[in-house]
């Protein structure tokens, strides 16, 4: 029951986040005077649809997505341009002709082209920002209400073995901290003399402290003790914040020596304020933005994986499928997990996919909204050159020529799409 509550918030969550999505490119368009036929959530036969005023409101069957018809998207052909033959040409010529067809009568100046270039840069943002400012809401709920896990000073578990393994084979020694004695429940006051008021502070203390005898003060029970522990020198691998080892330019995996005491933190969520939510949404549009980077390489990562039978990582990427697979594993996970825990894990997801939509749809090619933009700016930059040197106000930019790459981009993403979905299905990133 928890996995499909999970799975049925999820959903919920896109098709509201498309439907808020295409809100924004559509409010702007209308108030720019732009008609707009049709806003449609989904892909595919209609399932339902009303006629308000100009415009059909309707949801489609394939919810994986979702459009506003804005009529005159491309302009007309230049006169005296060269006809030129092929598919690629037919491709563009049509779609010119649908364009034009959607102009009724005497209404050309409502047709999208004849916007200025600010004006079709904002219609074309309105959809991105409204997912970035979904998700700094959705991370304002987690902030101010849910608070994050954030590590203590207090000790949640003590590593049995200095090898770091929670079973300690033949001849591994016991962990610096077990064998001073260090027990969960305790919360380290001091280290090395240094107050430890977070757990960073502990971290930096450690660090500084390096190998050798340390004196650490605790309380435990409400008495404080005094021990005695001596860290030892470790050599691991280095992770980033998602938990990826980091590699050089050989590909060797970049290692680092460090003192290791052997404890374990326990969490406590933390709420924040109001300003700490443009930093966490910074940060995640950083995140994504990498990840965008070096989509094409995870891609084949995840293809690589699925062909030899390969377990994939926690930080592969995923299809809408996969993520459903986590929204679910979210609702049905066992154990000492509250309500609140799932509803934020739900929360802290539906932002994560709002912050992918903001960050995909900005991708400078079409029919992604980055593309258009590109177009407006393109022409807003040739009329601003023809102003400053004195020639005629240039037309809008043909933009159907671009028609054909609009059509690869979109096989690329239906290729990457069946491509993560198999692999969800065969070999999901589950919670672990």
């Amino acid at each position: 029951m928890g996995y499909l509550l999970g799975v049925v918030v999820l959903v919920v969550g896109i098709l509201a986040s498309i439907a808020l999505h295409e809100v924004g490119h559509m409010v702007p368009a209308k108030r720019f005077g732009v008609r707009v036929s049709q806003y449609m959530v989904g892909f595919g036969p209609t399932l339902w649809s009303r006629t308000r005023g100009e415009t059909e409101y309707g949801v489609k069957a394939i919810p994986l997505g979702g459009y506003v018809r804005l009529v005159g998207m491309y302009p007309p052909a230049r006169e005296g341009a060269p006809v030129r033959a092929g598919r690629l040409a037919e491709l563009v010529e049509d779609a010119r002709a649908v364009s034009a067809e959607e102009i009724h009568p005497g209404e050309e100046h409502r047709a999208f082209y004849q916007l200025s270039a600010p004006r079709k840069v904002v219609v074309m943002l309105g959809g991105p920002f409204m997912n970035l400012l979904i998700a700094f809401v959705l991370f304002g709920v987690l902030l101010l209400g849910f608070g994050v896990a954030t590590p203590t000073t207090t000790v949640g578990a003590v590593v049995p073995c200095a090898s770091g393994s929670t079973e300690c084979a033949a001849g591994d020694p016991v962990s610096p901290a077990a064998a001073a004695g260090l027990q969960p429940g305790d919360t380290i006051v001091t280290y090395g003399g240094a107050a430890v008021a977070s757990w960073d502070d502990l971290v930096a203390a450690i660090a500084a402290q390096g190998a050798g005898s340390v004196d650490v003060e605790v309380e435990r029970a409400g008495e404080r003790l005094s021990l005695t522990v001596e860290p030892t020198l470790v050599t691991r691998e280095v992770v980033d914040a998602a938990g990826v080892v980091q590699t050089d330019e050989s590909g060797k995996p970049v290692t680092t020596t460090a003192a290791y005491l052997g404890v374990r933190p326990t969490a406590e969520d933390v709420r924040g304020s109001l300003g700490d939510v443009p930093a966490a949404l910074g940060e995640q549009v950083s995140a994504t933005a990498s990840v965008m980077v070096t989509l094409p390489v995870q891609v084949w990562d995840v293809a690589t994986a699925l062909v030899r039978g390969e377990e994939r990582g926690t930080d592969s990427v995923m299809s809408v499928v996969g993520v459903g697979r986590v929204a679910g594993e979210i609702g049905a996970v066992t154990g000492d997990v509250t309500l609140g825990d799932r509803v934020a894990g739900w929360v802290s997801l539906l932002a994560a996919l709002n912050i992918a939509l903001f960050v995909f749809n900005l991708i400078p090619l079409l029919p992604l909204d980055g593309g258009h933009v590109v177009g407006a700016l393109y022409e807003g930059g040739r009329r601003q050159i023809a102003r400053w040197r004195g020639q005629p106000r240039p037309g809008p930019a043909d933009t159907a020529r671009m028609v054909p790459v609009a059509y690869g981009v979109f096989l690329v993403i239906v290729g990457v799409s069946l491509v993560l979905i198999v692999a969800d299905v065969v070999r999901p990133v589950t919670l672990g």
